[in-house]
Order: C-alpha cells, then sequence, then structure tokens
C-alpha cells in the first residue's frame, strides 16, 4: 500500500507553489521510510522549477537537502534502523554495478543516477524531493548525521556541504595552504567553515565589503574586494587554491593570476556563459582550471562526520511552507544569510 504525504508543489515554470498530497511508493527490500523535518532550499532548485537548465518535470516537487528521521524499513534492510537520524542528498538510486558506482562516486553511474526531484525512477516513475512529510529511498542513498549536528542546520549540508567539501578536499586544502574563497553565499559560507576547519589560511574574495565582517565570523582571515585592484595586485601568485562558488561570469584570467604555480580555480558554480582563457594562463604556470559536482555517498558521509567533529553546520534561516515563493525570490537577489531551510511539518494541503 502507498504512503501518502503532504508535500509542496509546483505546477509550471511561472506557477506558484501550492500545498498537496502526494504518494510514496511501497518499500522495497532495501529501502527506508523518511520522516523529514527540514529540506533545504538550493539555488538549483529555482533553476529547475523556472526551467533555466531546460525542460523540467511537472508537477515538481523539489528539494535535495533533506534531513530527517527513519520510520520505516524493507525486509533486507541493514544499514539504519528505525528511529536514526538521516540525511539525503541530490541522488536517491543507481545502478551499483558500473565502474564509478563501484568507485564510490554515485553520481557518474553510466546507467544514470536517479535524481532525487525532477528525474525518473529506473521504473519510469517521477521522482518528488524533499519538500514534503516523508521520503522513500534506498538505504544506500542516506547519510547517518552524526548527533554533533541538529537536523535543521545538517539540511543544507547534503548539498553544499559536499559540493564544497569534496573540492576542497581533492585540491589539498590543509595546514600551510592558502584558499581562496569566490564568493559568501550558500555554498561560499561553508567552503569557508570547511576550508578553516581542514586547517587552511582562508581568504574570500568578491565585489564589495560588505560581507567582509561576516566572513572573518565565518573563519576568513581575510576579506579582499575584488574591485580594489591594489589589494588583488597584491595577492598575486600566493594561492594554492580558489574554489570559484558563485554563477556569475567572472574574469577567469584575473583569478588565474592569483594562484601559485601549480595551482587550482575550481568552480562549482554555473554561469551563463562559457569561461575564455588564454592557454598560457595555464601553461605558463602549469595551472589546473576545472570544476566539480557533489560527491558520492561514502564522501558524503565523511563529510557529515567531519562537520560534526568539527562544529560545523550551515548558517540559516528557517522558514514555513507558506513562504517558499517569497524566499526564492529573496535567494535570487541574493537577500538571505546564507540558506533558507523550509520546517515541512508547517505544509498542511486543504481537504
Amino acid at each position: 500500500m502507498t504512503t501518502t504525504t503532504p508535500a509542496i508543489s509546483v505546477a509550471s515554470p511561472s506557477g506558484n507553489f501550492e500545498q498537496v498530497t502526494i504518494e510514496r511508493r511501497d518499500l522495497r527490500d532495501d529501502d527506508i521510510l523518511i520522516d523529514i523535518e527540514f529540506a533545504g532550499i538550493c539555488h538549483s532548485d529555482i533553476h529547475q522549477v523556472r526551467e533555466e537548465w531546460g525542460e523540467a518535470i511537472f508537477p515538481m516537487v523539489p528539494g535535495h537537502e533533506i534531513a530527517g528521521t527513519v520510520s520505516a524499513v524493507g525486509s533486507g534492510v541493514t544499514k539504519v534502523k528505525v528511529g536514526d537520524r538521516v540525511g539525503v542528498g541530490c541522488m536517491v538510486d543507481s545502478c551499483g554495478e558500473c565502474e564509478m558506482c563501484k568507485n564510490g562516486e554515485e553520481q557518474f553511474c553510466t546507467k544514470g543516477a536517479v535524481m532525487t526531484y525532477n528525474g525518473r525512477d529506473y521504473d519510469g516513475e517521477p521522482t518528488y524531493g524533499g519538500y514534503s512529510q516523508q521520503i522513500v529511498v534506498s538505504e544506500r542513498f542516506a547519510c547517518t548525521i552524526p548527533e554533533g549536528i541538529s537536523l535543521d542546520v545538517a539540511a543544507p549540508l547534503l548539498c553544499a556541504g559536499i559540493t564544497t567539501y569534496a573540492p576542497l578536499k581533492r585540491w589539498g586544502a590543509g595546514p600551510g595552504k592558502r584558499v581562496g574563497i569566490i564568493g559568501v553565499g550558500g555554498l561560499g559560507h561553508l567552503g569557508v567553515k570547511i576550508a578553516a576547519a581542514m586547517g587552511a589560511e582562508v581568504i574570500t574574495l568578491s565585489r564589495s565589503d560588505a560581507k567582509a565582517d561576516s566572513a572573518k565570523e565565518l573563519g576568513a582571515t581575510r576579506h579582499v574586494a575584488t574591485s580594489d585592484e591594489s589589494a588583488l595586485k597584491e595577492l598575486k601568485g600566493s594561492f594554492d587554491l580558489i574554489l570559484n562558488t558563485v554563477s556569475a561570469d567572472l574574469p577567469m584570467e584575473d583569478y588565474l593570476a592569483l594562484l601559485k604555480p601549480f595551482g587550482a580555480l575550481i568552480s562549482v558554480g554555473l554561469p551563463t556563459k562559457n569561461y575564455s582563457v588564454a592557454p598560457g594562463s595555464l601553461i605558463g604556470g602549469s595551472k589546473v582550471m576545472g570544476g566539480s559536482v557533489i560527491g558520492g555517498i561514502a564522501e558524503t558521509q565523511e563529510m557529515l562526520d567531519f562537520c560534526a567533529e568539527h562544529g560545523i553546520g550551515a548558517t540559516i534561516e528557517t522558514i514555513s511552507a507558506d513562504e517558499v515563493d517569497e524566499a526564492y525570490d529573496k535567494v535570487v537577489a541574493g537577500d538571505v544569510r546564507y540558506r533558507y531551510v523550509i520546517d515541512v511539518s508547517t505544509i498542511t494541503p486543504s481537504a
């Protein structure tokens, strides 16, 4: 018998959110049922709802920053038990057999990972995300949320946290390294917290000094306004790693010039235009320019454990179900410090 649950759904790219009731599938042997408590709003939710990344599946229930408690388990479940605190990120299934899946990089499943929402399960049914009170997923795609993190501040870690943790770890952020974080927003503020906890010297970079004090409170040793040409000149050739967390169209050669030889400029934001750099900007200093997208399930669990150990959670503003439309507009305007999180207990569909 399928489970029905309250949810927040949108019917079209130009529509407003409505509080509705949706169905969740029967538990398969390896499935768990999660009672969701909090769901973060990611900027990618907005891109998909508004079809800024291509045609989407409607009606849509967004949300891939999910935190809650296990309330039921399938007959074959061994990883978690009823009552466990868990989180779900951008994926809810993968083939489990390809090279990428076996290497713990399920996001690159060659069959195609099943996205948490705006996707289709392998049976062809559309997937609905975390703007709801319950969700059914394979136990492989649920990560344990350690007791050291409250569920509300943990929710954004399931996307924003792993999105910043993975490249910082991969490119060696740590003691003796200078790391630049471009942007102090939903992604950037976690990048600062995580890089600082890894032991790196962290310098934030953004257009103005508006967030200078906030950046230092997050763990940055210094904030630099990129409009200050003299400050940028002083920093030339001084960074081991720069993590670009914004989706703006930036002069990438200016940032490559800030890297030491063998340094890396890694982007996790998606700008509207292609990057354009002269080959010599890379070759001349043996520099790397690359990108990164989320992480596998094992690495996501590693990130959560790291954040719990270091007392890291997202800095959030909690909202109710009827504030989601307004929150979307505020995210686009940059009017949030630093992540909106929906208290899904406030979803109350009309009869």
